[in-house]
């Protein structure tokens, strides 16, 4: 039972700094269309993407840039995790809509090597 408490309390623990430290940043799904199309971050910064598909029909939020991809159900929040980046601009898009539910996250500033 004691190796049971201090196993948990050690994952309760490597997941807590991350999201404690993660800033976050909200998209809207409705129409088909994510608002606001582009959000600009700073770089190297853990990320938390709060995205609520306001759409009666579900959504895959897809990205080869971020190496991300999550079913978004209709009606409901999701949070996607990303980070830290090197500055550039990183593109997703709606699996379901990919001609109209497309954006794509800006990341601005100096990298470490830059330092």
């Amino acid at each position: 039972m004691n190796n049971c408490f201090g196993f948990i309390s050690l994952l309760l623990f490597s997941v807590l700094p991350f999201t404690c430290v993660a800033k976050e940043y909200k998209l809207i799904l409705k129409d088909h269309l994510f608002y606001p199309a582009e959000i600009i971050v700073p770089a190297n910064t853990k990320l938390k993407l709060l995205i609520e598909n306001q759409d009666s029909t579900p959504e895959e939020f897809d990205s080869f840039d971020l190496n991300r991809e999550k079913v978004l159900y209709p009606n409901r929040r999701s949070v996607i995790y990303i980070g830290p980046l090197s500055p550039g601009r990183y593109e997703f898009f709606g699996e379901f809509s990919p001609n109209t539910a497309r954006g794509a996250v800006l990341v601005e500033g100096k990298t470490d090597a830059d330092n």
